[in-house]
């Protein structure tokens, strides 16, 4: 596997609320993981919330004696989810934070991944594809048939997500499982890029890259000379190559 991971705070925020984590080393009874999470709240719950849930499941996924991917992820989702509620019942400055969070892992060439919220994985190959569903207000929206989805991209609701990591007692991710083939490319990232860069523009960039390097250096550099209005976090990993990570 080929990998790599970066964030940045982009042009307009002064605190990076962005998590990003990855390796292709065995953790738990996975082979690898992957994971981006968007923190919210006030000037330091934010960033809290993405890397304390992140973690968290690091942490949970050391110690699961489950053996089924489905089922870990939604066990270690729950658990980050009560233990980011009571970090937040601990300190009032962390009192409302959230995090959305997409976690995922390749075993053998199928990937297995759990969705909370407005980050996005999306699959790259001859096409880019968003195998992730927005878990937000404009989403709802263009499913219910409210407004066309070319309609979502600018409403001024965007931002509100229905869906989150420490908000409610329960939450209830979105798992999915995808069978690989040989030069597909993940591209995980938060809404910093996926409101700044088009789909296509997305696709042009990753396929026009030298690297999965280049192509989150690159991804990030797009989405700020596009305005940087929030912070980005972006991995990009080619799962069946056959080189080592870079990281």
């Amino acid at each position: 596997m080929k990998i790599y991971a970066m964030t940045d705070v982009g042009r307009r925020r002064e605190v990076n609320q962005d998590y990003v984590y990855v390796t292709d080393r065995p953790i738990g009874p996975f082979p690898n993981l992957l994971t981006v999470a968007d923190g919210m709240g006030g000037h330091k719950a934010g960033d809290f919330a993405s890397s304390y849930t992140v973690n968290v499941l690091k942490d949970e996924l050391k110690k699961t004696p489950m053996d089924k991917p489905e089922e870990i992820l939604r066990s270690v989702v729950s658990i980050a989810n009560h233990k980011l509620i009571e970090a937040a019942s601990r300190d009032i400055k962390l009192e409302g934070m959230g995090t959305t969070l997409v976690a995922a892992t390749v075993v053998g060439n199928t990937l297995y991944f759990a969705n909370v919220g407005d980050s996005r994985l999306y699959l790259i190959n001859d096409k880019i594809r968003q195998l992730s569903k927005d878990h937000s207000l404009v989403e709802e929206m263009v499913r219910l048939g409210g407004i066309k989805a070319e309609e979502a991209r600018n409403h001024p609701d965007k931002n509100i997500i229905t869906r989150a990591i420490g908000v409610k007692e329960n939450v209830e991710p979105d798992i999915y499982e995808y069978r690989l083939k040989k030069g597909d490319i993940i591209l995980m990232c938060t809404d910093g890029l996926s409101n700044m860069v088009e789909d296509e523009d997305m696709f042009n960039i990753v396929k026009g890259s030298r690297d999965v390097v280049e192509a989150v250096q690159m991804l990030i550099e797009k989405a700020n000379s596009n305005g940087g209005r929030d912070n980005i976090g972006v991995i990009v990993a080619e799962p069946l190559a056959d080189e080592v990570s870079v990281w």
